[in-house]
Parts: C-alpha cells; structure tokens; sequence
C-alpha cells in the first residue's frame, strides 16, 4: 500500500507520544513493503528516513494554530498526490480528514485521549476539541482509539465504535549507561519522570513531592514544551540540588535512563494511553502511576497507583520496600508489555486495518 501519516511533527521522533508512533510503525510498514510518507513540521534535511518518505511542509508557529495549520497545509499536498490510506493523528485534525475522502483515499483517524480536559487550553481550544469528537463521528473513515477508556468513552458519549489499537514499546533494558554520568546520576540511583512540561502532566507536584521526602537518591525530571515557559519556569525554581532538570532527551539517552533508574514516576492525568508509561514498564523500571483509570489500565497490578495528595508518602513506601517485592513489579511491568503492547502486534494491527478501509 502506498499510505500517508499527517498530524504529527514528523520524525525522527523528538518531542513526543505521536512522533515516537509515527517513526516506529512507518518504519515496520516500509520493512514489510508498504510505500510511506510522513508529513513533517521540522526540516532534518533529508528526504527519507529510514525507507520513510519525509513530507516538509510550513506551519504557524502558535500554541494555538501549530497542529491543524500544518494539518490544512498536509492535506492540501495529500490531494495533489494520492495515497492509497490515510492515517491522521490527532482528534483535532477531524476536519480535515473528509476531502482526502472525496479525492477517494480512506481515512483512519487516531484521536489519542481527551484533549479538550488538557489545562493549556484556553475556552476556544477546548471547545475546537469538543466539536472534533463530534466531526470524528461521520468525518474519517474510522476511528482509532488505543486506551480501551478512550473507547468506552466514544461508545458512551458519541455512540461512536472505534477500533482498538494501543501503543506500543520495546522489552528489556539497554545496557549502556552513557547518559548518566553527563547528569551527575547513578545506576539504580534516581527516580525518574518524563513528560511534557505542561500543568496537566504535574512535574510541579512531582517535584515538591520529592522535596519532602528525605533520602540521597536523586530525581531527573526530563520534558521540555514549546508552549509553556512561564509553567517550566516555576517547575525549575529550586534550590535542591538533588533535582536534575536538563530538558527533553530522546534516542539512547532516554532509553538509557529508563532502564537504569530506582523506580519511573508517572503523574499525567489526561490522554489515553502514555507512551512514556508503556517504555518505562518495557525497559523494567518500577512504575508509581497517578490513579486515573487510563493508566491503571496499562499498568493493570504491575505498578504502585498513587493519589495526588499522596504522592510523598507513596515514594517513602516504595524506598523501604523489600527488594524482592520491587524485583516482582518489574519482571511483571516487562512482561506485560510483552504480552499487550509489542510495536510489531501494533504495526499489524494498523496493517489490517489500513489494508480493511
């Protein structure tokens, strides 16, 4: 199949869950001989990546107005050269996805979780977001939703069935370490987050959590967000020097700090399924989630849930836990993403799917 992938910033992934999905499944369907191209918002200078077909194409450079301008702009390209399926991420992209319909290429449209609940928003971006759930209902060909919650959630407020496919993550540790002498940190050492830097992904809570508690490990807070300085500013604003903040990693680094930290903190409490969730139970870490029900139903009995108010506490329990019960949740987060979110089942998933419209 020749297929297109609009709504993202492109690859190599380097900001966040979209990007990550976009370069691991085009990449899985150019090895099995699909023809993809990915529509890109940053110029790398080059034409392909890794057998997939980059598409640079302008933006608007606004909180507001980044996403479904390059969307429009992406969609215009699309018409002038035809694809055989259409994957747009995004549920605000809804719009757009009829007129590839009318040029005859179906259209599957990943709406990710809940946007409009996100606290960057102003009252028009929300309202945008509302008004796309509702396009997604007559607008794509399909919907994807990979958080059966997110499902649920159409079927109860739209009357919308959508087709379940997750995300996806690798298994098992890396066994390079290169990153971490370059953060001051050691093996086994530090606690972990890593998320965009935005109010409703709670780096602040995460932090003054941390503060409280008492013990020489440390705490790498990795994210960075292009929209939110004056928010980053305030999550950087301290003086314990066991806080390390050096902005968004990707590539082995990230996946270096993964798989050596004491345990991964994750405290987003909007969207489907994280991917930084999945990767964090992939590489073996010991997962504390914020208790909403998209993440309980990743984690399933693999992690340690924790209430926003409880957050200090939860970390002082899992310090003085036995070793032998922190050995178990990370053998059981490893295997469950084994078993639930492996990228070639997901990259089938999409396949069929794709191939099926």
């Amino acid at each position: 199949m020749r297929i297109a992938l609009l709504g993202t910033r492109g690859i190599p992934a380097n900001y966040g869950g979209f990007e990550t999905f976009a370069e691991e499944l085009c990449t899985r369907l150019v090895a099995r001989g699909h023809e993809v191209t990915v529509y890109c918002r940053q110029n790398y200078s080059a034409p392909t990546y890794r057998g997939v077909r980059l598409q640079y194409l302008p933006t608007i450079r606004h909180k507001y107005f980044d996403t479904i301008a390059h969307t429009a702009f992406s969609t215009l390209h699309l018409l002038r050269h035809p694809c055989d399926a259409a994957l747009y991420c995004n549920g605000a992209n809804a719009i757009f996805t009829p007129l590839p319909r009318l040029f005859g290429m179906p259209v599957a449209l990943n709406v990710d979780g809940i946007e409009r609940k996100r606290k960057k928003w102003n009252r028009a971006a929300r309202a945008w977001y509302l008004v796309s759930e509702w396009l997604s209902k007559f607008c794509p060909s399909v919907v994807v939703t990979d958080a059966l919650t997110i499902q649920e959630y159409y079927r109860e407020r739209w009357h919308k069935e959508s087709v379940f496919i997750p995300y996806g993550a690798a298994v098992g540790k890396v066994e390079t370490a290169a990153v971490l002498p370059q953060l001051n940190l050691e093996a086994g050492r530090y606690f972990l987050y890593v998320s965009r830097m935005e109010p409703e992904n709670h780096p602040l809570e995460v932090r003054e959590a941390f503060e409280q508690v008492e013990t020489t490990m440390k705490l790498a807070l990795i994210g960075d967000a292009p929209y939110a300085q004056d928010y980053i500013r305030r999550v950087r604003a301290t003086m314990d020097p066991r806080i390390v903040m050096p902005g968004g990693i990707f590539g082995p680094g990230y996946h270096e700090l993964g798989s050596h930290c004491f345990a991964y903190i994750h405290a987003t409490e909007v969207g489907g399924t994280h991917p930084a969730l999945i990767e964090a139970m992939g590489r073996g870490a010991l997962v504390l989630y914020r208790n909403t029900p998209e993440n309980a139903e990743v984690a399933g009995n693999t992690g340690i849930p924790f209430e926003p108010s409880a957050l200090a506490e939860t970390l002082r329990e899992v310090l003085t836990m036995p070793e032998a019960d922190r050995f178990r949740l990370r053998h059981a987060a490893m295997e469950r993403v084994r078993a639930h979110y492996s990228w070639d089942a997901v990259t089938t998933a999409y396949e069929r799917l794709l191939s099926s419209i």
